[in-house]
């Protein structure tokens, strides 16, 4: 296979590949969304496409966007070691505004934080006519209020610079990809499946496996128990006819806490006071919720999360605990609980069931990287530290997680997480224990295992893990379940999303080969009484 020849491609860096050299091609003629499995080179894309605008417009720069400070330095040292270009300018929010200005001298390849950008964008210090090319990278951001919203607009309303988006997951639901579509003034769509023809030489499997572990009986009762506590506030708003069913699931408690905040609102800005019947139902409302997170901290985290939590409601924000953290505390179930904690010393069998699995594939073959995926840095924490006792060097576990510090638990700075990838890529560090900042964009062309703590519904999130394996050579992703809790549902949920993604995908391509797809109609005001759910 040869390398790619361009006048601002260094030789011999760039793998020719037909399908990018396709979509690359489409991207300089039409602004380009671009969905591509993970791993299969949407940055190769991106390059390719930068070359060419260098090369046709020397006097504008090119905008690369991504949504983390590593990935963003990841990318500058892409362009940097790929293109014949000036040194890419990196623009994340450690450099003041004013330094900002200082630093911005056409033509450069300017790749940024979209926060940083739109920050910039709202003070008027930050001028998109200077860019022929707008690259968003993990493009299904660009939805809500998210900055690459701003961006787009900004560009589609004003210089109408070329516009790259790029995402290996855009989400299940087409009034989602419909959102992207707009705000990024999007013309094309260049979709790939890993069936697709010109795809297929360069894709290398992934085997999913499902792992299911039986909950002790100790943990089953403590699940039991925090259940009833969930259904005692239920009920009581569904009695006061705040919910219509006793049998409250998480969504009905989402949506009600959203009506809730809206009524009390009105009162708020009306001046007028609420009624009792709403303040209880937002006290229990707020009880029900701690409750939820207990029970999936129970079922899917572990003894020392749920017991790390319950300890967090007795201190509080404020040093002292909230009315709604004392009626959680007060609650006949979470009592039981916090009693049977006191003398229990098992843990959740998915922390053994992890640690068997790594030290299996690491047995197998010592020079394997793996990535261990947590929902909590807590679990994560806990995780490494079972790794450790092991007391093996051929596991070298550290834990991955974000920049923010919460509590006690301090977080990595930026320098910090770009060290710790270097370690993974020499093998210093060959397990890598990670939240949810690992899931986007690492350049980790060699992982051979992805593990999943926990199920996540998300499809998005779903692809992303997964995607950190399979991408040199075949892969495997496990997923562990914990039978008969709220993982298995999820583990289905997440399967349903994907296949519900696809379908919509190709709906997409042909809808798109007719026509720029439609934005997504308006929703209407939501219009809320206390009246429409509870009494006075």
């Amino acid at each position: 296979m040869g390398s790619v020849e361009h006048p601002r491609v260094r030789p011999l860096v760039l793998e020719e590949r037909l399908y990018q050299d396709r979509i690359s091609k489409a991207a300089v003629g039409r602004n380009t969304l671009v969905v591509l499995p993970t791993g299969l080179g949407k940055t190769a894309i991106a390059l390719r496409t930068i070359a060419e605008f260098l090369l046709r417009d020397p006097t504008r720069s090119i905008l690369f966007l991504a949504p983390t400070r590593p990935l963003v330095v990841q990318h500058a040292r892409s362009v940097e070691t790929t293109l014949f270009a000036p040194e890419p300018l990196v623009l994340t929010g450690s450099i003041s505004p004013a330094r900002r200005q200082e630093l911005l001298h056409p033509p450069q390849v300017v790749v940024a934080t979209p926060q940083v950008v739109g920050n910039d964008l709202a003070s008027a210090e930050f001028d998109l006519s200077k860019f022929s090319l707008i690259i968003f990278d993990e493009a299904h951001r660009a939805v809500g209020d998210y900055p690459y919203v701003t961006i787009g607009r900004a560009n589609r309303d004003g210089p109408d610079a070329r516009v790259l988006a790029m995402t290996a997951s855009p989400g299940a639901r087409i009034e989602r990809i419909r959102e992207v579509w707009n705000n990024l003034g999007i013309e094309q769509f260049e979709y790939r499946t890993a069936h697709d023809p010109d795809v297929q030489p360069y894709v290398h499997g992934i085997g999913v496996e499902t792992v299911e572990v039986r909950m002790p009986p100790e943990v089953r009762h403590l699940a039991i128990e925090v259940k009833q506590a969930v259904g005692n506030q239920t009920r009581y708003l569904h009695q006061h006819g705040f919910l219509a069913s006793a049998e409250g699931s998480r969504r009905d408690l989402l949506a009600l806490g959203e009506r809730l905040r809206q009524e009390s609102d009105r009162f708020r800005r009306s001046g007028g006071h609420a009624p009792a019947a709403l303040w209880g139902a937002i006290t229990s409302h707020a009880i029900a919720m701690k409750a939820t997170h207990a029970l999936e901290l129970i079922e899917s985290q572990g003894v020392e999360a749920l017991r790390a939590f319950l300890e967090k409601q007795e201190v509080g924000p404020k040093g002292r605990p909230t009315p709604s953290s004392r009626g959680f505390l007060s609650d006949p179930s979470i009592v039981r609980v916090r009693e049977i904690l006191r003398s229990l010393t098992l843990e959740h069998p998915k922390i053994e069931k992890a640690v068997e699995v790594v030290r299996q594939e690491l047995g197998r073959s010592p020079e394997a990287r793996i990535i261990l995926f947590a929902q909590y840095r807590q679990t994560a924490e806990l995780l490494v530290t079972e790794l450790e006792k092991l007391g093996d060097p051929g596991i070298r576990p550290a834990r991955f997680v974000g920049q923010a510090t919460h509590g006690d638990d301090t977080g990595l700075t930026q320098k910090e997480q770009i060290g710790l990838l270097d370690s993974f890529r020499n093998r210093a560090v060959n397990v890598l224990v990670a939240t949810s900042v690992a899931e986007e964009g690492l350049d980790i062309p060699a992982t051979d295992l992805v593990i999943f703590y926990e199920p996540v519904p998300d499809v998005i999130r779903t692809i992303q893990r997964r995607g950190r394996t399979g991408r040199s050579r075949a892969g495997r992703a496990v997923v562990l379940v914990a039978e008969g809790t709220r993982d298995v549902g999820m583990d289905r949920a997440s399967r349903s999303k994907e296949k519900r993604m696809h379908d919509m995908l190709e709906r997409v391509a042909e809808e798109a080969q007719r026509g720029p797809l439609r934005p997504p109609p308006a929703k209407p005001p939501l219009q809320t009484s206390l009246e429409e759910f509870g009494p006075n």
